[in-house]
Parts: C-alpha cells; structure tokens; sequence
C-alpha cells in the first residue's frame, strides 16, 4: 500500500463522541458529505465550521479526496482546512504537512464529570439564563467579541438557530449592555460550554466563573451528567478558570491549513 493513500479512523469511542457532540452543537452554514468527510463552510466564521472532519473510513483515493477539497475551497475563495484529532492517524497529518499545510488554531478539550459537581458559592453576580438562543442574545454576544463582518452578521444567527439540541443562553447585564456571555448546549447527558466571552473592561470580575457555574448547575438540573469545553491551547485564564471549576485535560486537536484563495 503506498504511503498516505488510505486512511483509516481511529476507535477510540470517548473521543469519538466528544467529536460527534461538538459536529451537532456548532452547525455550518453548509455542509457537504463526501465520501465519509464532511466539508463544512461558514465563510471563515470559525475554523471548527470551516474545515474538513472525516466521520469513517474511506473508499475514494485520498489524494482524490484531497484535491476535491482543495476545489471546493477554492471556489469558496478561502484556505481549505482539514480537523486533526487523536482519531486521525499520524500519516494523514504528516501528508498534509508535507504538502504545505499549516499547523493552525490548536485546542484542548476539557472534560468534567458533574456526578459530585459543587456550585460556586463566592460569587453574587446575576447571570440571565434563557433556553432560548434569542436574536438580542446573539446581538449582544456579536458586540462583546467584536464580530462586525457583515456576511458573518447575516448568516451567523441561522447557524445558532440551527443548533438541533437544549441550549442555555447565559449573559451577565452591565450598563445595559451584555458584560460576559455563555452558551451551554445538552446533547443527551453531556453539556457542553461555548461562546465564553468577558467585555475587555469587566475581566477579573468573576463574571465567566459565575456564567460558567449557572450553566453547569442548570445543565444539571436538566440531567447532563458530564461536561466538555474546548479552549485555545495557551489560554492560561482560561485555562485556569476551567481547571478551578474541575474540569481536567483531555485531549488536544488542531487543524491543517492551505491557502486556496484566488490570485495568490
């Protein structure tokens, strides 16, 4: 068999679940199944929606499979990224290095089980909790990270909306305006953290803490049993913060990355 033309999905089935979680809680604004790969774009908004996850084992070449991204992306006008979990195999990431594809955006994945979870109990900030993700709660949230793109500002509130599983839109109000942000998301019993966001001037507050603590305590309430975040390798605050709550390292993933755009 020549080197890298077959590649085959690891089993590991506590990874692969965390995987299949995080697909059905952060939908893309397309997505194309291909040959056991999932090509998924939402015009640069986020790598996790923006790449190529394989989900099983392939029957067309790779290299063929490859190329075929690569001309999805291309005609998408954006870099064409390819997800490297611990399922995928050491070859297939050494390939893609080795055709210029960039290391990019690496990540932990956190992992907590909330069987003997204790609640915060040093901190007097109100968080709102809503199980719906509303259009002001998406509007807010685009403020406090900044998000000014217009195609990201038309499309991004569908992909929220798409979301298929119990959510919980948490914010802590400042001013009249959202000062942190949360968004747990229940997908059988597992509850997972997303949108973390602190307003530059209100860190140190205790806000995420406390945003993080209502999510997991709601999530409870509503029968999750274990809870998984991802959070930017080298993020110590966060880092930090999620450690001070119980939540332990698992894994690390990343993404392989070629520029595809036109003219370059």
């Amino acid at each position: 068999m020549a080197y890298g033309y077959e590649v085959t999905i690891m089993v590991d089935t506590h990874i692969k679940k965390i995987e299949e979680l995080s697909v059905n809680a952060w939908p893309s604004y397309k997505i194309e199944l291909y040959d056991k790969w999932l090509i998924r774009f939402s015009h640069q908004y986020t790598y996790r929606t923006n790449c190529v996850e394989q989900i099983g084992q392939s029957e067309i070449p790779i290299p063929e499979k490859i190329s075929y991204c690569e001309q999805i992306y291309s005609d998408y006008n954006t870099p064409c990224n390819f997800k490297i979990s611990p399922l995928i195999p050491q070859s297939f990431d050494d390939m893609l290095k080795s055709m210029g594809y960039e290391k990019k955006h690496i990540t932990n994945i956190m992992t907590m089980s909330l069987n003997n979870y204790t609640p915060v109990s040093d901190t007097n900030v109100y968080v709102t909790i809503d199980h719906k993700i509303t259009n002001n709660w998406i509007t807010q949230l685009f403020k406090l990270n900044g998000t000014t793109n217009p195609t990201h500002l038309s499309i991004v509130p569908s992909m929220f909306k798409a979301i298929p599983k119990q959510t919980i839109a948490a914010g802590v109000m400042a001013n009249g305006k959202m000062a942190a942000s949360g968004l747990g998301i229940l997908d059988r019993d597992d509850l997972g953290i997303y949108a973390i966001y602190t307003d530059s001037s209100k860190r140190r507050c205790g806000y995420a803490r406390a945003i993080c603590d209502t999510i997991i305590s709601t999530g409870i309430r509503m029968g999750a049993r274990y809870s998984y975040l991802h959070v930017v390798y080298g993020n110590e605050p966060a880092i930090r913060l999620y450690e001070s709550l119980g939540f332990k390292y698992d894994y690390t993933y990343w993404f392989r990355s070629k520029n595809m755009l036109k003219g370059n």
